[in-house]
């Protein structure tokens, strides 16, 4: 019956995982293959998002496959996250809002024999969508030129992973995902003197994998002090989806049209990540983590149209190396006390992190990333085990001469961890 129940939970998260789609408004996600999504879980949200070197038996944590052999011997967890925001954004004097509720992840973990554990979700993993208009006027024999830019969609991130304490400091993992999903771009561009709008259609589709595996040590210092090191590494390959963009000339007057297919054969690719993390646990109360991550974009060439050729072409230099830097601390005063306050794990972070692309030569956004969480126990007949992850975020994206974004959200996740597998005994 249980290995009914684990099927039939696989098979609605791969169900719901075909309409997943996390979401974003920003015009920063039209470069590259859109924003990246933030990989980790509720309880890692409230921390910064770090977990790379964290092994915590009563939570899910994708950041590192090597997490799920420290999984709880007698629970089957289960995690599903959403989030509300609202963002601002600032160019000049010019000011808007923009307000969103997104999908964040579901995932399932349990122990499937002494030492092995096993995970498996949905998750974002770039999201694209906005939508603007520029209008710039030349003088008064050329006119005016508009251009409007909208694009949406974004990859999705379906992944199975096994973690294995090799011996008795040592584990490894892996997590083998499936990618999909659609990014298509528009801009359109019109002018109050000529007859011709020209429009330029991108649109890739995905279908493809990405691979990624992860290590961790844990050292016990006495009965009450625990250090983690844990490190990750993401397999760089082309994803083997052909971009193709639509050259569209169209006569205002007559609305005859003219169209220019381009395509790029295996266009899109995965860059090498690695990921390092440390964590520190005291007793059951404390854990402080910190985690350090290096994505080489810089590698990785775009699609992009040459209007000096006339050509759909790969260039590079429009990608940069990503870092990205966080820490993250969480207290619990007292996990077996009768006062709901002293059960509460209380959770605080921070994170930086460096664009992964330019914007007409010059470097993107950096992200500040501030958090402030909440791991709440709910009660039942049995135990207290199962938890509501809520968390405040605030998020700021800036750079010199560009769009200011700042993005309040909130985080609310439910972790179900019951034991499925106690026997029980009648005496």
């Amino acid at each position: 019956m249980r290995t009914r129940i684990i099927v039939s939970l696989f098979a609605t998260i791969i169900t719901i995982a075909a309409h997943a789609q996390g979401g974003t408004k920003s015009p920063y996600s039209q470069f590259g293959l859109g924003l990246l999504s933030d990989q980790s879980q509720s309880m890692n949200r409230g921390m910064g998002g770090v977990g790379v070197g964290m092994r915590v038996g009563n939570q899910v944590n994708m950041l590192n496959p090597a997490s799920y052999s420290g999984v709880d011997s007698l629970s089957m967890l289960f995690d599903a996250g959403m989030s509300l925001q609202v963002t601002n954004f600032k160019e000049g004097a010019v000011r808007q809002n923009a307000k969103m509720a997104n999908f964040e992840y579901l995932a399932a973990s349990f122990r499937v024999f002494k030492n092995v554990g096993m995970a498996f979700g949905v998750v974002p993993l770039t999201s694209v969508g906005y939508s603007y208009s520029t209008s710039t006027f030349l003088d008064d024999t050329n006119g005016s030129i508009s251009e409007t830019f909208s694009g949406s969609g974004g990859l999705n991130q379906a992944f199975l992973g096994v973690g294995m304490r090799l011996f008795s400091p040592l584990s490894v993992g892996v997590n083998i995902s499936y990618l999909w999903g659609d990014i298509d771009r528009t801009v359109l561009s019109s002018s109050t003197t000529y007859v011709n709008a020209l429009q330029k259609q991108y649109s890739a589709s995905v279908s493809n994998y990405k691979l990624d595996a992860g290590i961790q040590w844990e050292q016990r210092i006495g009965k009450l002090h625990r250090v983690t090191l844990g490190a990750t590494y993401s397999l760089p390959h082309k994803l083997d989806s052909d971009p193709k963009m639509m050259l569209i000339s169209t006569n205002t007057v007559s609305s005859n049209t003219d169209t220019t297919t381009f395509k790029i054969r295996n266009g899109l690719k995965l860059p090498l990540m690695l990921a390092g993390g440390l964590s520190y646990t005291y007793a059951d109360k404390l854990i402080v983590a910190a985690d350090g991550s290096f994505q080489r974009w810089g590698t990785v060439s775009e699609p992009y149209y040459d209007t000096t050729l006339s050509k759909y072409v790969l260039k590079g230099g429009l990608n940069k190396n990503r870092y990205k830097g966080g820490l993250g601390v969480e207290f619990t005063p007292n996990r077996v006390s009768r006062k709901l306050y002293n059960r509460v794990s209380y959770r605080l972070g921070a994170s930086y992190s460096t664009p992964y692309y330019y914007i007409n030569g010059k470097e993107g956004p950096s992200e500040l990333n501030a958090t402030i969480g909440l791991g709440i126990p709910i009660m039942n007949l049995y135990n207290n085990r199962s938890m509501l992850n809520i968390s405040g975020q605030w998020v700021h994206h800036s750079a010199t001469g560009l769009i200011k974004e700042n993005t309040f959200r909130i985080n609310i996740g439910l972790t179900f961890n019951e034991r499925w597998f106690a026997k029980w005994r009648v005496e």
